[in-house]
This record gives C-alpha cells, structure tokens and sequence, in this order.
C-alpha cells in the first residue's frame, strides 16, 4: 500500500505582488499558485527579475501579497499583523540569505547561540554545529573562516532553533563551486536528516538536479514544474 502524501506545509492561492516605484507599478508575481509538502526540498528556477525572492520572502512571511492567500499549514498569514508574522518567523522558519549577516565579534559557537535565546524548543548548540561540519571550528572568530564555512555557520544558525522550514536565497551566489557543493549538501543533510523541508532559490539549472521538485518561474510566473524521480546528492552536480 503506498504511503499517504505529506501534509500540506505551504498552500498559496493566486498571489500577485506589486511594487510602486515613483508613479510605476512594477507587477513581481502574477496568479501564483502552489503547494509544498512537510520535508520537500523544492527548488525556486530563474533567472534575476522572475519573481523566486518574493515569493520566498511571502512564504517567509518577510513580505505580503498585494493579492492572494497564502497559509501555513492552517495559520493565514495574509493579512497577519506585523507582531503574528514576527512569531510566524521566530518559531517556524529559519532563513539563509546569500550574505552571512554574521557578527564579527562573536565566534561560531556565538553566533549560532544567539539565536536559541528566542527559540522555543533550541537544539544543542554542538549539534547544530556538528550538522554543517564545523565542529573543529566552534570557537573560530567569522574573519578565521572561509566563505563557505561562514555560510555554514549561517545554517546552523538557522536550524539551531529547529524550523519548520527552510528557506535559502542564493546560499551559494557568492560561492565557488566545491565550497558551494559542501553548502549544498549542508542543507541536503538537515532535509533529509531532520526531515525539515527546505526550499531553495537558485539561477543555477545544475542545482536543481538535487531537489525532489523544481519550479521555474520567469516574469512572475510559475513556468513549469518538474519533479525529480532520481534526484542527486549535491557531491555529484556538474555546474
């Protein structure tokens, strides 16, 4: 007998963004519609412009609809005031941005423990750590560290107050490939370890090579969808 589906995590109805710049309005999402499932790792395709950081950020709860509905799980968040979002934020989603945003003056341990002052239920610290493999480098200042284990701290500060959910812009923009590849599977780890579902924005096609899903969008528009029947660790992509 086949499993039954994972729940619905995200469910999002017809979401159009609009931004005024001056007197124009720039149109960022037109009628976006999708659902992603608990432990899904779903990649956002396309290229600069098509619309993948709002609607990242609109899931996030970083951003709202001019139009649309969007849920999580069973809490609405169109329309949510600034104070639920906040704690939409703080309990259910963790954000992983191109750049680090670490602070200098702290060490990994630091940085990643800073967080678990506001988390409901903090994994440990060493944990967290030990899950983008930086344990050896706990006690390193961010200015010790190379560009990828920067952005592998930023993860685990992400995940140290285990998530719901996942949500990376471009973690390996600033990356050369093999450093991008070790971030890569940094998040694969945590989606398949912890089962926590991860969605991730890429301009990359070769990163969606390791996704169950990918979505495409272009113009503000969802494209087309593509499931992965045998997706690939991130060890094996070919950029």
């Amino acid at each position: 007998m086949p499993a039954a589906p994972a729940e619905i995590v995200f469910s999002a109805h017809g979401l159009r963004k609009v931004y005024r710049t001056g007197e124009v309005d720039v149109v960022a999402l037109h009628d976006v519609s999708l659902d992603v499932r608990r432990g899904e790792f779903v990649v956002l395709l396309g290229a600069s412009g098509s619309g993948k950081s709002t609607l990242l950020n609109i899931l996030g709860g970083l951003d709202v609809p001019s139009a649309g509905d969007v849920r999580f799980g069973d809490q609405v968040l169109t329309g949510a005031d600034e104070a639920t979002l906040t704690r939409y934020r703080r309990e259910h989603v963790g954000f992983v941005f191109q750049f680090y945003n670490l602070i200098p003056s702290l060490t990994v341990r630091e940085n990643v423990q800073l967080v678990t002052d506001i988390a409901r239920d903090p994994m440990d610290i060493g944990e967290a750590i030990a899950m983008v493999g930086l344990t050896e480098r706990a006690d390193h200042f961010p200015a010790q560290l190379s560009g990828g284990e920067q952005q592998r701290v930023a993860i685990a500060r992400a995940i140290v107050k285990r998530p719901d959910v996942l949500l990376c812009d471009e973690p390996t923009g600033a990356l050369d490939v093999q450093t991008g590849k070790l971030v890569l599977q940094a998040i694969a780890r945590i989606n398949r370890e912890l089962g926590t579902t991860a969605i991730v924005i890429t301009h990359n096609a070769a990163i969606a090579a390791m996704a169950d899903r990918v979505i495409v969008l272009g113009d503000g528009r969802i494209q087309r969808e593509d499931v992965n029947v045998h997706k690939l660790d991130p060890s094996e992509l070919v950029w």
